[in-house]
């Protein structure tokens, strides 16, 4: 097409002011800023008119400007269209990739109580650190060491915004001043989600790194030989995202605890997914949980908030009165303290755990861990029948089954641990499994499958049935 023509067409286009002012449009700053509103508008007008210039210079170009009616109505259409569907960036998904802490996705869903704490305590002022019952200053920790420490049955607790800086505030303090010295076994020289490793931590604390043993044996001996002038601190780091099987060996923390307490050195264990519940409960391997570490005699543990405890992040540091007060007041803890919204969310988890029972009930993650084959069964079968009921979904372009599939519990516990769960089978004639991960995910709320044997699976395990009008939604959307 000539030169003219071409921006004859494109002189149909309305400025960007006009939109503004349309009386629709303005109504929206209601609910979105100004400058929100005009970005948006630039670039739809700056998509419209590339769409325009590459299909004038194809090959099957039109020739006749007529063709096309870029009204000022068209524009405000398609601005409210794409404005009804707005989400911020951080968006809800459906979990069906079966991992139930998925580092990825948020790990644990926070209960019902948590969600409703933290709206009272955000939307109003709140007594974060103030004393109500002595009128001054209070501590923002007291809100929740009252619980940690009924349930740990601790002499002192605290929290901060995550287990890697609790780990590394608790050995800044230990190794405060001259070099002073920490022992690890090699076999626990670890190396947590995104790259973080235990040795790193320790150099940037200022800890002086003194490994003992060997990568699968380290015997109660191998501590004592280490101990020098300079050993601050005896370190135990839980293998909760690994496992060594075989000719391996390693003392318990209560084994290390004894050699500290005969050359008056404190003895420290990151748990890492800490868990306040047995896991046999719910059919699972036994691990630790935190109460068991603290009652071995050592002198400090410190555990993650969001995985096996379900509740918001934050790294937990509870144990022996004088070294918690000494971890305390290391000046770290203004960078590393957890907000008042951290602070609501665990108070609320750690009251769940005064009965244990109830916890398993309410707390999301232990729900999910705790559901038998038949239960998740069940809930297929509930979204199936959905699916096949609905009359936007075009049945001839999918194939539909249950298929039984194994979860993981996620979060660095239990890696080589699967349990029993059932899986949708979603196949379409035309589109791949990949095909349609791609087209999920690109939902106006994600869904977030698995990919087996060539066919795309949702684990019902971690599908609620709040989820379910939103995975038929998006079935209902796929073309055929």
């Amino acid at each position: 097409m000539e030169n003219n023509k071409k921006q004859d067409i494109l002189r149909q286009f309305p400025s960007v002011q006009s939109i503004l002012q349309d009386n629709a449009v303005v109504k929206l700053a209601k609910f979105f800023p100004r400058e929100f509103i005009k970005e948006k508008i630039e670039e739809l007008i700056k998509s419209e008119r590339n769409k325009i210039i590459d299909l004038l210079n194809s090959e099957n170009g039109v020739t006749a400007p007529d063709n096309f009616n870029f009204t000022l109505d068209y524009f405000v259409k398609k601005l409210l269209d794409g404005l009804n569907n707005f989400s911020y960036s951080l968006k809800k998904v459906v979990n069906g990739t079966g991992v139930v802490i998925h580092t990825n996705l948020g790990r644990s869903i926070l209960p019902e109580r948590a969600l409703k704490n933290i709206y009272r305590i955000s939307s109003s002022y709140s007594n974060l650190e103030f004393n109500l019952a002595e009128g001054k200053r209070g501590k923002r920790y007291s809100h929740i060491e009252y619980l940690l420490k009924k349930i740990l049955k601790c002499e002192k607790a605290l929290a901060v915004n995550n287990n890697a800086a609790a780990v590394f505030m608790a050995l800044s303090s230990f190794c405060a001043g001259a070099k002073k010295e920490v022992v690890v076994s090699r076999g626990e020289l670890v190396e947590i989600g995104g790259s973080f490793r235990i040795p790193d931590i320790m150099k940037a604390s200022g800890a002086q790194l003194v490994e003992v043993g060997t990568t699968n044996k380290t015997k109660l001996q191998d501590y004592e030989s280490a101990i020098n002038e300079n050993t601050a601190l005896l370190l135990k780091v839980h293998q909760s995202n690994f496992r060594m099987s075989g000719f391996v060996y390693a003392p318990s923390g209560g084994d290390i605890a004894s050699i500290g307490k005969k050359y008056n050195i404190p003895v420290m264990e990151d748990l890492g997914s800490g868990s306040f519940v047995g896991l046999e409960k719910f059919g699972l391997p036994y691990e630790p949980t935190a109460q068991e570490v603290v009652d071995t005699g050592v002198d400090i543990v410190t555990f993650s908030g969001d995985k096996l405890l379900g509740g918001p992040q934050a790294g937990i540091i509870a144990g022996k009165a004088e070294y918690v007060d000494m971890i305390a007041l290391n000046p770290l803890n203004r960078a590393f303290r957890i907000d008042k919204m951290t602070l609501a969310a665990l108070e609320a988890v750690l009251f769940e755990y005064l009965d244990t029972e109830r916890a398993v009930k309410n707390i999301p993650t232990l729900f999910l861990l705790a559901q038998t084959e038949k239960e998740i069964r069940k809930k297929a079968v509930k979204l199936l029948n959905k699916i096949k009921r609905s009359k936007n979904i075009d049945k001839n372009s999918f194939s539909f089954k249950i298929v039984e599939d194994s979860s993981i519990v996620g979060g660095g516990a239990l890696p080589d641990y699967k349990l029993k769960t059932f899986a949708l089978s979603i196949v379409h004639t035309k589109i791949g499994a990949s095909g349609l991960a791609n087209f999920f995910r690109g939902c106006n709320t994600p869904v977030i499958g698995k990919i087996k044997n060539g066919e795309y699976l949702l684990d019902m395990r971690t599908v609620s049935e709040d989820d379910f009008n939103d995975i038929s939604d998006a079935i209902a959307l796929i073309p055929k």
